[in-house]
């Protein structure tokens, strides 16, 4: 029956509406969507994907900073975290919000975030990227395993096959790096390879830590503390290690320009990550990352026109295989949420039942509006005229 009023009350081009009932029910409409598993999990799959692909922007805007001879990576976080503060705590200090979460959880987010994209930038410096690549999914299992212990999350059997499905192409991605002989030692490659490990498990605590946040308080609110907390930490590293290295850099064109366009794709990230996060999980959130390095080697292949080794396709479609699997599982969620979340779950009719549709002052669309009401919804209201009558 919500079937029926919806086609009805999208495809009827005859019947004239007076503009708030449209309104109304394109209102309505738009609520079931977004309370709708399927259409939270296709959400979800596409927020994924565009983060991934400003980690993509990150990663070539680093590369050219590296071209010109740029060295600095906590610095260009720095600017990022400046964003944030100046932006959401703009929005913050408006609203004045009760603060939920104390201050110092804010703190320690924030070093372990400033000290998770320091670690895995240093990495490359001492091992190949291939290793970086295949390291960098251990946050994988971390954030599970964090999840699982610390938010009571509770995973099916079709999430762990999905993530070990996307975990598979990541590997083929590592196997088209060794086939096509991309691959390059380093100057230190045990060292290199710990530091990704690190980086891999403070950047797990940092997205749990930010899952429990965001599910507490207003996004903003977290954002505008991180980008707080995040530029003071930032900045006193950038003094202590990097102040060197920025005076003896040669600022032009070539190296200002990538500098500031890293910094507008982070500060995006960052405004999306929360989103992510409240609606789908770290797990997701992670598993959605590890298509950045195969975007990054479409856009080599298309604006480039490098030659593509014919794995990566292959793992391209793996990863996409997995992320549909978990998705189609919907979001895991604490048992006692999950329990409640179907039960709970409304369905259009119910949307439908609890925003009626005002009806039209003519007489004809009223009459049309009772009709469709009783023949559709016959237990939801009642009929107030009735009443008036037997009064």
């Amino acid at each position: 029956m919500g079937d029926r009023w919806l086609l009805e009350s999208m495809g009827d081009s005859e019947q004239q509406h007076h503009p708030q009932e449209q309104n109304q029910q394109q209102r309505v409409i738009l609520k079931w969507l977004v309370s709708s598993p399927k259409w939270r999990a296709l959400a979800a799959l596409g927020l994924g994907q565009v983060v991934s692909l400003l980690v993509t922007a990150t990663g070539f805007t680093s590369s050219f900073l590296a071209r010109e001879g740029v060295h600095a990576p906590t610095a260009q976080a720095f600017c990022n975290y400046v964003l944030l503060a100046i932006v959401c705590g703009s929005i913050v200090l408006i609203k004045r919000p009760k603060i939920k979460v104390p201050w110092y959880a804010f703190l320690l987010l924030a070093v372990v975030d400033v000290e998770a994209n320091f670690l895995v930038v240093k990495a490359y410096q001492y091992t190949s990227i291939t290793s970086v690549m295949l390291l960098d999914c251990w946050s994988i299992p971390c954030v599970l395993l964090l999840t699982w212990f610390f938010l009571k999350t509770r995973y099916r059997i079709g999430h762990f096959v999905g993530v070990g499905i996307c975990v598979t192409g990541l590997v083929l991605v590592v196997l088209s790096d060794v086939h096509a002989k991309d691959r390059s030692g380093g100057s230190n490659v045990v060292l290199g390879d710990f530091l990704v490990i690190g980086a891999s498990m403070l950047y797990a605590i940092s997205n749990v830590s930010e899952e429990f946040i965001v599910k507490r308080i207003n996004p903003v609110e977290l954002l505008a503390f991180l980008g707080l907390f995040g530029s003071i930490i930032s900045g006193v590293q950038v003094l202590a290690l990097e102040l060197h290295e920025i005076r003896h850099t040669q600022w032009t064109a070539n190296a200002i320009g990538p500098f500031v366009g890293f910094a507008l794709a982070q500060f995006s990230f960052y405004l999306l990550v929360p989103i992510l996060l409240q609606g789908s999980g770290s797990a997701m959130f992670n598993l959605s990352l590890l298509t950045s390095d195969m975007w990054a080697v479409a856009i080599r292949a298309l604006a480039y026109h490098e030659v593509v080794d014919w794995l990566y396709f292959v793992a391209f479609g793996t990863v996409a295989i997995g992320l549909s699997l978990y998705s189609y599982f919907g979001e895991p969620r604490p048992k006692k949420q999950q329990a409640a979340a179907e039960l709970d779950e409304p369905g259009l009719e119910e949307i439908v039942a609890e925003h009626p549709v005002k009806e039209d002052s003519g007489t004809h669309s009223k009459n049309t509006n009772k009709e469709e009401k009783q023949q559709f919804f016959p237990d939801k209201r009642d009929n107030n005229d009735d009443a008036q009558i037997e009064l």
